[in-house]
């Protein structure tokens, strides 16, 4: 016992002498030496979201694989374990896709990140002086309005940018629905997306586009989301709810929660990991800003994590202990 206690005592004043942080190594021998396959997709934030989690888990001993996935079309993969973790399903655009893959049994949803989504149609407050009726969706159904916010790809109609088709969201069958006469334009990537309103906000040129929370961009610029009917669940399954008796999808998006899921067999495969990435929480503030340090203040990714580590290493060390 005593030889133990003193090899002990040796490796921590080692570690210490080299200046390894203590907290960086297992507490304990992990279950399974497989790595643990993360989800990234294309936007900043999931990035970051997934980076912290995966080198939380990297402290605790896990070997962490991080593998590019389509946000949506991931859960055939988490439903056959090709797949692990996926850090942030959205409530609206995601809900539907993440309650079918749970409705099955492969997939668990392991509860909330912290983070409270929007994503809607936002437009700058400029553009309130051509289109005085805003924020009321029922504004842009005025030819006069849809045609300031045209490009000379969509005249005389609007144009709506959208995100990436991979996001989802119901755009294309929302203008059908409510009948606007706008034309949805899809951005290639999030940094394009975003590009395009830095671009439109410094000449105030007319846009109306894609823009979600948590994110640097609704407090960087004045503006608004558009205040399209309430969100149900009925308005996308049930043609006959909302104000158009034969289209589905003739409302706004859901608001709430982003989720985190995962395979079904990870709760038995890595028991600890499990438990550590339910204890995951951040908040928008948080990740707002983190955002920002990537995007605005071109920082890399992989900084913004180890920053953010270094300064909360009391807070993640809970989720693993």
């Amino acid at each position: 016992m005593r030889k133990t206690t003193f090899r002990s005592a040796l490796i921590a004043g080692l570690l210490a002498a080299t200046g390894i942080a203590t907290a960086s190594l297992p507490a304990s021998a992990v279950e399974s030496n497989d790595p643990i396959k993360l989800t990234l997709h294309d936007w900043t934030g999931q990035l970051v979201t997934t980076k912290i989690m995966g080198e939380v888990l990297k402290k605790a001993g896990y070997t962490i694989d991080y593998v590019q996935a389509d946000y949506i079309a991931q859960f055939a993969g988490l439903k056959t374990g090709d797949l692990d973790v996926a850090m942030e399903i959205w409530e609206t655009t995601g809900r539907e896709a993440m309650d079918e893959a749970t409705g099955t049994g492969k997939v668990e949803n392991l509860g909330e990140t912290g983070m409270q989504a929007i994503e809607e149609w936002w437009f700058p407050s400029y553009m309130k002086e051509v289109c005085p009726g805003l924020p009321n969706w029922e504004a842009l159904k005025d030819e006069k309005c849809a045609e300031a916010f045209a490009t000379a790809e969509t005249a005389p109609k609007g144009r709506y940018l959208g995100g990436p088709v991979t996001w989802g969201g119901f755009d294309d069958e929302r203008v059908e629905a409510l009948e606007l006469p706008f034309e949805v334009v899809h951005a290639g990537t999030d940094a394009a997306l975003f590009a395009e309103l830095e671009s439109a906000y410094q000449r105030k040129a007319p846009i109306m586009l894609w823009v979600y929370a948590p994110h640097w961009a609704p407090v960087k610029y004045e503006g608004e989301w558009v205040e399209f009917p309430k969100y149900s669940a009925e308005c996308y399954s049930d043609a006959s709810t909302g104000v158009n008796p034969d289209l589905a999808y003739d409302c706004g998006k859901p608001r709430g929660p982003i989720w985190k899921v995962a395979w079904s067999g990870v709760k038995d495969k890595w028991p600890g990991a499990y438990n550590a990435i339910k204890a995951f929480n951040i908040n928008n503030d948080e990740m707002g800003a983190m955002v920002a340090d990537v995007d605005l203040n071109g920082k890399s990714v992989d900084d913004v994590v180890a920053d953010w580590m270094s300064k909360n290493e009391a807070r993640w060390s809970t989720w693993i202990k």
